[in-house]
């Protein structure tokens, strides 16, 4: 909402720097986002008035002219503007000028000519071409006849004003007006404002009710107020410049003398209100309902928009000509041809509105407003000062009478609240009489019996209904910088992570020892991405109104995420990625009302996690790398049960031979593997290998007891296996068969080679193995190891079927 300082000063009598009356708003009221001054950083910019004006020699559309400045001598000027003319007041950038966008004018030719400065439009001075009206949008801007030749020309544009840029909170609408801004100032600096007063004259010799006819079918909480007005005989044309600077200032485009007027109204009493063509009506018909599916309505933004069952629509016997509460219809534009005018002044259900809003991207001025709610008591009040403004702007006269569909007996709110009950919840000692002031000039009328307060909030206070409200009121008047400050009481307690918080710190330091880099993805993401790589089965958790089609689902999995980072990279030569995350993902089941966030820990990599050297090759990542990341990372978190990969196939988006799921115990904690060729190939990324761990799921593992244990001072002994054996038998149940059957003393089982080719049956595999014995209390002997080994030899051969050699 920005408010035009001069427009405040209607109100009240204010003479403080715009950016103290800022800094005492946002510590009041609701933020500010700065205060805007149009001229600021604009030199040397003056009335002009054309005295001469004759076509360039050698150019179809320039324009020699001769401009008094104020000066003993017309100055010299080229211009190209269509609309230039002797006789004009004009905006004139005079040599080594300032005008917007930092431009510096300089005496210069044009084909040949000289042009001493420059014939300024109103977008070359900093204007948004958004707020530019039409009728100059490719021209000069014309000054009115009064402005004086040489005197700055910031005054007669409304540059010279300071803008005050607020960002109204949802639960303060009542300040996006300039009367409950001035009402909520008048409070802060105990003054009495000047509000607006209407005089509306009606031509007693017609009746609104003869002509105009409106029912409204909706139900009353989706419209509990709805009332026109007809002005008839009116001229459409352009609004005067006062108005159109109050407008623009406000951050919108003058259109014409009726649209302007409601826009003005708009901003003055926070009311939307709408202008129809009275004769695009059919018999002066009008009707409020909900939309029927599949209906048609081309708004004035020459949209054609398929409307939904939740649409509040405005109609003419029964045709659709206005989306309530956010655009008008193009069939009942005001137009230069428009000499009647109906006009509206409605209360809309917030939530309806939003949602219209919503399902067609459509936010205004009007639906910002409806959104965050309405003064129920101003409008009508709204709609007769529209309507007087509009007969007078357009020479038009109102018939008698406010035709009503629905009406609302609006009646303000009675808080009780005491004394006592203020200043504990503040923390204060005010007195009685210091409250009871706080209350007159927020212009609440109050009565108190003993210490408590009744108070009556009017309607133009919406957001008040509750004691705590008016709790708020006084600690944002009384000033929150005078609120006491004390410290807390009671035992301090010592900060620090709890378990959950303290391994999520400590994974992500082990991930980037690995020499894993973090990253951060999107949550949302496509229904498909969302879907892949998931740990367990589940519902995708779908947006009902997604920024983008790439953002429409939470995701199941932090791997999708990963390979578009990679993606990324890729496309910008970076061929050699480790990438980790740490992060939630959404996991839904059709009963559940809101979907479950687990944490989760992935890993991609692509490349060679070593750099070339000279005495170093890049080795690609394999499987066996990353599995060994991940084995030293669940190793770090000492879990009781013992963790097992076991081969699979049922991740299809993995390489069927390259993936294997990860247990601890019997529970499914995660996978690791190589991606499928075709996953690679739709990412567009190379060969990459990921991993995914539930770690919700290991934090909630059973924890074994790290303790010190020294280093063993005696030697170890070590005992050396080859032998044959089937395809089928994995390394891990080999390994496993010998650390159950080695006794006590075996510390190490380390597989150092593997052998599968010339000289080994089809269906073997030769595989060697060395295994280290120690004791950590003494020095051991070849019996006792020997004994030891030929247990784990029997043990292969009987069980396994495994040839020793």
């Amino acid at each position: 909402m920005r408010i035009s300082y001069a427009w405040l000063r209607d109100y009240l009598k204010l003479d403080i720097p715009a950016d103290e009356l800022a800094e005492k708003i946002e510590r009041t009221a609701v933020e500010v986002d700065g205060v805007i001054r149009p001229s600021e950083g604009l030199k040397k910019v003056v009335v002009g008035d054309v005295l001469e004006c004759v076509p360039h020699p050698d150019s179809d559309h320039l324009h020699i002219c001769q401009v008094d400045v104020g000066e003993d001598d017309p100055i010299q000027i080229v211009c190209g503007a269509p609309n230039v003319a002797a006789g004009e007041k004009v905006i004139v950038a005079l040599p080594n000028s300032w005008i917007g966008n930092h431009t510096k004018i300089k005496r210069s030719k044009m084909r040949g000519v000289v042009s001493n400065g420059m014939l300024c439009a109103l977008d070359e001075l900093g204007f948004d071409e958004k707020l530019v009206p039409k009728e100059v949008a490719d021209g000069i801007f014309i000054l009115p006849a009064e402005a004086k030749p040489g005197e700055p020309v910031f005054s007669y544009i409304g540059m010279d004003d300071e803008i005050i840029d607020m960002s109204v909170t949802p639960n303060r609408g009542d300040m996006l007006s300039m009367n409950g801004t001035a009402h909520e100032l008048a409070a802060i600096y105990d003054q009495a404002p000047t509000m607006p007063t209407v005089d509306l004259h009606e031509d007693a010799s017609e009746l609104a009710d003869d002509e105009l006819n409106v029912t409204v079918q909706a139900d009353e909480q989706a419209v509990p107020m709805y009332k026109m007005r007809l002005i008839k005989n009116v001229t459409i044309k352009p609004s005067p410049l006062w108005l159109q600077i109050r407008i623009w200032n406000a951050g919108m485009r003058p259109i014409n003398n009726v649209v302007d007027a409601t826009n003005y109204i708009l901003m003055q009493y926070g009311q939307p209100l709408h202008a129809f063509d009275f004769n695009s009506l059919t018999k002066g018909q009008v009707n409020v309902r909900f939309a029927k599916a599949g209906e048609q309505l081309t708004t004035l933004d020459g949209e054609e928009r398929e409307l939904a069952a939740t649409d509040l629509v405005i109609c003419s016997d029964d045709r659709p000509i206005c989306l309530a509460g956010t655009m008008g219809g193009l069939d009942s534009e005001v137009t230069d041809k428009t000499t009647a005018i109906a006009l509206e002044s409605a209360i809309f259900d917030a939530v309806k509105i939003r949602k219209t809003a919503h399902n067609h991207n459509l936010h205004s001025e009007a639906s910002m407003r409806y959104e965050r709610g309405i003064d129920h008591s101003a409008t009508e009040t709204a709609l007769d000062a529209a309507a007087a403004l509009i007969a007078k702007l357009s020479d038009g006269t109102v018939t008698t009478g406010v035709v009503v569909g629905r009406d609302e007996d609006v009646q303000p709110v009675v808080v009780k609240i005491s004394l006592s009950r203020i200043n504990h919840v503040l923390g204060t000692d005010l007195s009685l009489d210091t409250v009871a002031a706080i209350f007159r000039r927020l212009d609440f009328p109050t009565t108190i019996d003993g210490d408590t307060y009744t108070v009556t909030v009017p309607a133009r206070r919406w957001d008040i209904h509750i004691p705590a409200d008016l709790i708020e009121e006084v600690a944002r008047l009384y000033g929150y910088d005078n609120l006491p400050s004390t410290l807390p009481t009671g035992q301090p307690t010592i900060g620090r992570l709890n378990e959950t918080q303290q391994i999520i710190r400590d994974s992500r330091k082990l991930m980037e020892s690995a020499g894993l880099t973090q990253a951060i993805s999107y949550s949302l993401t496509t229904e498909a991405k969302a879907k892949a790589f998931a740990l367990h089965a589940s519902e995708v958790t779908k947006l009902d109104f997604p920024m983008s089609s790439e953002r429409s689902a939470l995701r199941l999995n932090l791997i999708s995420g990963l390979l578009d980072d990679l993606a990324y990279n890729n496309a910008r030569k970076e061929h050699d990625v480790a990438l980790y995350e740490e992060g939630r993902v959404f996991f839904s089941q059709p009963e559940q009302v809101r979907p479950k966030e687990v944490e989760h820990i992935a890993g991609a990599i692509t490349g060679s996690m070593v750099q070339t050297a000279w005495d170093t090759a890049a080795t690609p990542v394999d499987f066996y790398q990353i599995k060994g990341i991940v084995a030293g990372y669940l190793k770090s978190l000492a879990l009781a049960a013992p963790v097992s990969y076991v081969a699979t196939t049922a991740h299809p988006e993995m390489h069927p031979g390259r993936t294997a799921d990860i247990y601890v115990g019997e529970d499914l904690v995660g996978f690791v593997g190589e991606i499928h060729p075709a996953t690679a190939k739709a990412y567009k990324v190379r060969e990459t290998y990921v991993f995914e761990l539930d770690l919700d799921a290991l934090i909630a593992q059973p924890k074994e007891h790290q303790q010190y244990q020294t280093i063993s001072k005696f030697p170890s002994i070590t005992r050396d296996v080859a032998m044959l054996i089937d395809d089928q038998v994995t390394n891990a149940a080999i390994v496993k068969l010998i650390k159950d059957k080695g006794g006590a003393h075996l510390r190490k089982v380390q597989l150092f080679d593997v052998y599968n080719g010339k000289n080994v049956p089809a269906g073997k595999k030769s595989l060697a193995y060395t295994l280290t014995y120690q004791d950590q209390n003494g020095t051991l002997v070849d019996e006792e190891i020997n004994k030891a080994f030929e247990k784990v030899l029997t043990a292969l051969t009987e069980t396994l079927g495994a040839e020793i050699r």
